[in-house]
């Protein structure tokens, strides 16, 4: 599978929301039940730090040689506090069609990137635990876990503990 890593667009919100989707109905990915109106989430993060990873096509067949979203990932901001400025939280996604295919690790390395491009000195992730995929994904990018917050939310009926993991950048800061 070929693809190649954009900025997000609001174009691409539709398929982002989708992917997003898949990701709630695992019940690993997330707190989250519903999906977001694009307001929401575009509310929700920053404006610079949004990824997507497009499927590369024939252009022969396709002129703009762009065919499906494969992922995304993009920053939150974790404090509106000025100090916390260069503070972000991450979130990755990657369809279901295309786990375990390094489109997750693409985005988050093209994601850490463009984080220190645009001041960014620490990245965080918060993971349950059981998704062992991503808690791989962000060690493998050199997130490293600082602790568990035990217990910090409930899914449904279920108390659920999260991984706190964070990644400093030798770059900024």
């Amino acid at each position: 599978m070929e693809y190649e890593i954009f900025p997000m667009l609001p174009d691409h919100w539709p398929a982002v929301r989708e992917i997003y989707g898949e990701g709630i109905a695992t019940g690993n990915a997330t707190f989250a039940t519903e999906l977001p109106s694009w307001e929401n989430w575009d509310t929700g993060h920053r404006k610079d730090c949004r990824l997507v990873a497009l499927e590369s096509i024939d252009v022969a067949t396709q002129p703009r040689g762009i065919g499906k979203t494969l992922g995304w990932a993009a920053l939150s901001p974790v404090s509106s506090r000025h100090v916390y400025r260069g503070v972000a939280e991450v979130s990755v996604y990657v369809a279901a069609l295309a786990r375990g295919r390094g489109v997750g690790k693409s985005l988050l390395q093209a994601l850490v990137q463009e984080s220190e491009v645009n001041g960014i000195w620490t990245l965080q992730a918060g993971i349950f635990p059981e998704n062992a995929a991503s808690l791989a994904l962000h060690k493998s990018c050199g997130f490293r876990e600082v602790g568990i917050r035990t217990r910090i939310g409930k899914l449904g009926d279920s108390w659920l503990d999260v991984k706190l993991l964070e990644r400093r950048s030798t770059r900024v800061g």
